[in-house]
């Protein structure tokens, strides 16, 4: 049996050769979730979609995948900037963040699969969890995996608690401070992570880039 050829994605490559920056979201959508926080953070998702809009070279580099967790979804597989579209998030079920984790690292190793393959640049990815509660599964697998991850840099990420998140654990998962989110500024958020990807995107694979903090 031969290996069927998406010929989307060949063409995707043909046409925009440019290097490519994957920005993972694993987002929280347990029934906490439900209400102010999720409203505010499917306005986030609008306001980052239009931050990258207002760069056409972000618009060729960012790839965005979202993973929700509450059952565990790939939401949306990996896509150009241009082409996102920020979906209307619903809440349901718990907070299996461990599980969110290991599908969220699969996907992004099977995405960088597919660039090197076409022969494309990659920047290291971005990989952002945002959760309001702590995990309801075996979790530090999950953490071992992002430690392996972030010392080999194959990726960065960084983890955000919204009020009721819990943070002990998430400084665990990372081995970056994990952020408060002040109130529910998820557009704020938002605007730091566009900013960042406009200034990777912006940058020579392989260089480091200096970002700034992300304050509230």
């Amino acid at each position: 049996m031969t290996d069927q050829i998406d010929f989307a994605e060949v063409d995707s490559f043909a046409d925009n050769p440019e290097p490519r920056c994957p920005c993972l979201l694993l987002l929280d959508v347990s029934r906490s979730m439900d209400g102010p926080a999720l409203d505010a953070l499917n306005d986030g998702l609008v306001q980052f979609k239009d931050e990258l809009a207002a760069d056409a070279l972000a618009l060729q580099r960012v790839e965005i995948g979202i993973v929700t967790f509450g059952p565990v979804e790939i939401h949306t597989p990996f896509i150009e900037a241009g082409a996102f579209m920020p979906p209307v998030l619903l809440a349901r079920g718990d907070t299996p963040l461990g599980e969110a984790i290991t599908t969220g690292l699969k996907m992004l190793e099977d995405r960088k699969a597919i660039i090197r393959e076409n022969g494309v640049a990659l920047f290291r990815p971005w990989i952002l969890v945002i959760t309001d509660g702590g995990p309801t599964d075996a979790w530090k697998h999950a953490a071992a995996l992002v430690r392996d991850g972030e010392q080999n840099k194959r990726f960065a990420l960084f983890t955000v608690g919204v009020e009721g998140a819990n943070m002990e654990v998430l400084s665990q998962i990372s081995v970056r401070a994990p952020l408060k989110l002040d109130g529910l500024k998820f557009r704020e958020l938002f605007q730091w992570l566009s900013a960042s990807m406009k200034a990777v995107s912006q940058s020579s694979p392989g260089t480091e880039v200096q970002l700034a903090p992300p304050t509230g």
